[in-house]
C-alpha cells in the first residue's frame, strides 16, 4: 500500500529525516514510535504531501506520488488525522464531518458514512449540531477520526492520537483504531506512547534523530534489550 524509500526531509539546512525507508502492506497497521523530536510528525506530513521530500520516493499502491499535493493524495485514498486534531472549531460536529467527504467519490456515500461514524461514535450523533470547539478533548479526537473516515480512505495516517488525552480516553481511542484496522483500512500510526501503539500494531518502526533505528514485530522489538531500554520503558 505504502512504500517509502530513502526519504530525506529538511527544514532549511537542518535535516529532519535522513534515508528513511519503510513500507505498510495492504491491510497492515504499522506503528512508528520514538521520542519527541525524532521526526515522526515530519514523516507523516511528508507522506501526506504537506512537506517536500529533499530526496527519496513515496509510493502509494505502486504509484510514485512523491511531490503530489495533499488533494491529489486524498483523491488516491489517503487521509490524515493530524496531531492536535485541527478541527474547524467554530463549525458543528456534522459540518466538520461533511468536510471529510468533500471528494466526489466520498460525497456520494455521505449518508452511509455518517451512519457508520455515528454508529462508531454514538456521542457524536447526540452532539451533531454542537460547535466542535466546545467538545471535550476526547470528543474532538473522535470527530477528527470520524472526519477522516468520511473520506473512505485506503490508507489512514494517524499522528499522535493520544496527545493531551486522559488515560481512559486514550484506551478508548486505541480500541477504535484497532476496530478501523480490523475493517481492512491500512494504517500508518505515529505515536509516542510505544506500549499503546505496539499493542495494536502488526509491526513497529523506531525513529530517532530523523533516522530509522529498528523495525520488527512488537515481540521482536521487545526482545532487543537496547530497544526496550531506550524506547519501550526499560526492562521487565
Amino acid at each position: 500500500m505504502l512504500r517509502i524509500e530513502s526519504l530525506c526531509v529538511s527544514y532549511g539546512d537542518a535535516a529532519a529525516l535522513t534515508d528513511v525507508s519503510l513500507d505498510v502492506a495492504d491491510g497492515e497497521l504499522l506503528a512508528v514510535i520514538g521520542p519527541n523530536g525524532a521526526g515522526k510528525t515530519t514523516l507523516v506530513n511528508a507522506v501526506a504531501g504537506l512537506l517536500p521530500a529533499r530526496a527519496g520516493t513515496i509510493r502509494l499502491a505502486g504509484e510514485n506520488v512523491t511531490g503530489l499535493p495533499p488533494r491529489a493524495l486524498a483523491d488516491r485514498g489517503l487521509a490524515l488525522i493530524p496531531e492536535g486534531r485541527r478541527l474547524f472549531t467554530t463549525m458543528t460536529v456534522e459540518e466538520n464531518l461533511d468536510i471529510g467527504c468533500y471528494r466526489p467519490a466520498a460525497r456520494g456515500h455521505r449518508a452511509e458514512g455518517l451512519a457508520r461514524v455515528y454508529d462508531m461514535f454514538p456521542i457524536l450523533a447526540q452532539r451533531r449540531r454542537q460547535i466542535a470547539g466546545t467538545l471535550s478533548g476526547g470528543q474532538q479526537q473522535m470527530v477528527a477520526i470520524a472526519r477522516a473516515l468520511m473520506a473512505r480512505p485506503r490508507l489512514l495516517l494517524i499522528d499522535e492520537p493520544s496527545l493531551g488525552l486522559a488515560p481512559i480516553i486514550i484506551a478508548q481511542v486505541f480500541e477504535i483504531i484497532a476496530a478501523i484496522h480490523k475493517s481492512g483500512v491500512s494504517i500508518l500510526l505515529i505515536e509516542q506512547n510505544a506500549t499503546r501503539a505496539l499493542a495494536v500494531a502488526r509491526r513497529g518502526c523506531v525513529l530517532d534523530c530523523g533516522a530509522l533505528v529498528a523495525t520488527g514485530t512488537p515481540a521482536e522489538l521487545d526482545a532487543r534489550g537496547d530497544i526496550r531500554a531506550a524506547y519501550l520503558g526499560g526492562g521487565h
